[in-house]
């Protein structure tokens, strides 16, 4: 029954909550869809610390999705060995990991530590939003490197994935994740929730990708000393 909540329920009830919380987000507080950047308050930290953490974001992510939607035929179907593809995975996500790693403790220093002034602007969702990052991080470089690098290592290829991939097929197996290491299980519970929180976070803004300014016609910007000088031509040929 426990396995049927924590990986079953809870992913569908999580998935409910981003969706319909990202709807009431857009029509409730479009006002409040951003970044809610702090720039203006301390620029060298974050000059730091965010190319770190988000160039490493978009690494791991990429790799989770390889490794969670990409079936092991496919990869052997192009000739990738297994023992090929984990060497591969290993290592790229322990790199990734660490610049991640680097550019979050920049950040958590720089928001809780380093400058007061930031501090006072952390909202409690905030607070909530950094938990579940650090704590999400922290576990799935526990898994990679305890585990994968300096430990016998796992194949969650033929486990894990098939039961998120069962997720998307509306027919999941709580006994392929509930039967791995638990620091899996603990990895995935967290994912959840922090998908669960997401549209009431900061996180929303990844959603607003500026498409439209490559679309929109340039904005014209006049001094105003040559603009008066073309007023006073005009003035002088009306009369």
């Amino acid at each position: 029954m426990w396995d049927t909540l924590a990986f079953v329920v809870l992913p569908y009830v999580c998935l409910a909550v981003f969706v319909v919380g990202h709807v009431w987000r857009y029509r409730a507080d479009q006002f409040g869809w951003t970044t809610r950047t702090s720039q203006v308050l301390e620029k060298k930290w974050l000059a730091l610390g965010s190319p770190l953490f988000h160039f490493g974001a978009l690494f791991v992510i990429v790799g989770h999705i390889g490794g969670l939607l990409v079936p092991e035929s496919w990869t052997r179907a192009v000739g990738i060995s297994d023992h090929t593809y984990h060497v591969v995975a290993v290592a790229g996500g322990t790199v990734a990991g660490v610049v991640l790693c680097a550019g979050l403790a920049i950040l958590l220093l720089r928001r809780f530590v380093y400058s007061e002034r930031i501090k006072a602007v952390t909202t409690p969702m905030d607070r909530v939003l950094y938990a579940l990052l650090s704590a999400e991080i922290l576990v799935g470089m526990w898994q990679t490197v305890a585990i994968n690098v300096f430990g016998s290592g796992y194949e969650y290829r033929g486990t894990i994935s098939v039961w998120f991939r069962g997720l998307f097929a509306l027919d999941p197996d709580p006994s392929l994740i509930a039967d791995a290491p638990a620091v899996y299980g603990a990895h995935a519970i967290l994912a959840c929730l922090l998908m669960a929180v997401w549209p009431f976070t900061r996180l929303v803004h990844v959603w607003s990708v500026p498409l439209a300014y490559l679309a929109r016609p340039y904005v014209v910007y006049r001094q105003r000393t040559a603009t008066a000088a073309r007023a006073r031509e005009a003035e002088t040929v009306r009369r």
